[in-house]
């Protein structure tokens, strides 16, 4: 299986290497692209963006090298493939029209929708979570799994080369746990991916002359986070999931710190600003390379301890490794120096939320007592 493995990637990623400038060239003549507000885009020229097109047509073309191979080496189910594939499209075609036609929050949420559907439909579907069968909440954990990663990375894509450079340390992870499970299905999804990030991440690290857009966000998220279902099913341990949570830690968690600020601030879930962790570190001096060195390094050891839960035999060592993963982003955490949590903790545990609380039912009262009074005495 290795050597169909490598001539895929290697195509993969000549075949990105080759395309990305091509495209580059032909979005700006067309006007495609991103142009700078001196707010959350700090880039100073108008660059072009749609980068998942050389990417997408990289992972195609290099997939379908493997027709060229007989199906005794190589045991794939096209036809599951082919009812898997129109759940990416619906992503990458989501992403395009975004990037083309700027789709309002409501309406990108209706194609990432479609296509996590469609995605369960396949058999892309969590079964379990930590040993215990969801039943029939599999739908919804799975939908808001798919979800939650595409828009993860899209989150993340505000540093040259961040969202490329860590989609590219998930996929190798995936890539190495696929062949130490022996899981061929996995390696063959993963290694044209890993292939044609490599190839786009060329042009598209600091200095970026093009970005991912949603088109490449978007659909890397998906990718992966369908990917990481397939890499849960095959699990040999009861936590499942949690490696593949772990090789997504940095978007992940980005995507979750940014809904609970939002929350707390009580702004939109789906609007932007700039709170996020790139945001944070470039706030504190950071270069947007060395953000992206940075954030580089923790998905590095984030990819190796997803790694060895997901080899480890014991439970025990296992839970160990998740601890050890979960203080690590509680530190990491803390170092961002978000003003909302510590607020939040103060007024939780200082008395001055119970406080507030008692005031506002006080007023409440007030106001139904006014309401109900017939006369001014």
């Amino acid at each position: 299986m290795l050597y169909p493995l490598l001539l895929v990637g290697l195509c993969a990623f000549l075949f990105s290497i080759v395309l990305t400038p091509v495209c580059r060239n032909l979005f700006r003549r067309l006007g495609i692209v991103d142009r700078p507000d001196h707010q959350r885009k700090l880039h100073t020229e108008a660059v072009p963006h749609m980068g998942g097109v050389p990417i997408a047509i990289a992972y195609v073309a290099s997939c379908l090298l493997l027709t060229l191979f007989p199906r005794t080496d190589l045991p794939i189910h096209w036809l599951h493939v082919l009812r898997a594939a129109p759940a990416g499209l619906i992503i990458f075609a989501t992403g395009v029209l975004d990037d083309i036609l700027h789709l309002k929050p409501w309406q990108k949420l209706c194609g990432q929708l479609l296509g996590a559907l469609w995605a369960y439909w396949a058999g892309v579907r969590i079964g379990s979570i930590a040993g215990y069968e969801v039943g029939w909440a599999s739908l919804l954990v799975t939908v808001i799994w798919l979800i939650g990663c595409t828009n993860a990375f899209n989150l993340i894509d505000g540093v040259d080369g961040l969202a490329s450079g860590v989609g590219l340390f998930a996929t190798a992870t995936m890539l190495i746990a696929a062949l130490l499970h022996d899981n061929t299905l996995l390696a063959m999804a993963t290694a044209p991916l890993a292939g044609a990030l490599l190839g786009f991440l060329r042009y598209n690290f600091n200095p970026a002359s093009i970005f991912l857009g949603d088109s490449g966000s978007l659909m890397i998220g998906f990718l992966l986070g369908s990917f990481g279902v397939v890499w849960g099913q095959k699990s040999a341990t009861i936590l499942g999931m949690t490696a593949p949570l772990m090789a997504l830690g940095i978007p992940l968690l980005d995507a979750g710190l940014s809904i609970v600020r939002r929350f707390l601030r009580h702004q939109p879930i789906f609007g932007a600003d700039r709170g996020h962790i790139h945001h944070r570190l470039l706030d504190r001096g950071f270069t947007p390379r060395r953000v992206a060195l940075v954030l580089y390094g923790v998905a590095g050891v984030a990819a190796l301890l997803s790694l060895l839960q997901s080899v480890v035999t014991s439970n025990q060592i296992a839970g160990v490794v998740i601890v050890l993963f979960g203080a690590a982003a509680w530190i990491g955490i803390q170092h961002l120096g978000y003003t909302e949590f510590g607020t939040a903790r103060r007024m939780l545990f200082a008395g001055t939320f119970q406080q507030a609380l008692d005031t506002q039912l006080r007023l409440r009262s007030l106001e139904q007592e006014l309401l109900a009074a017939k006369s001014i005495q």
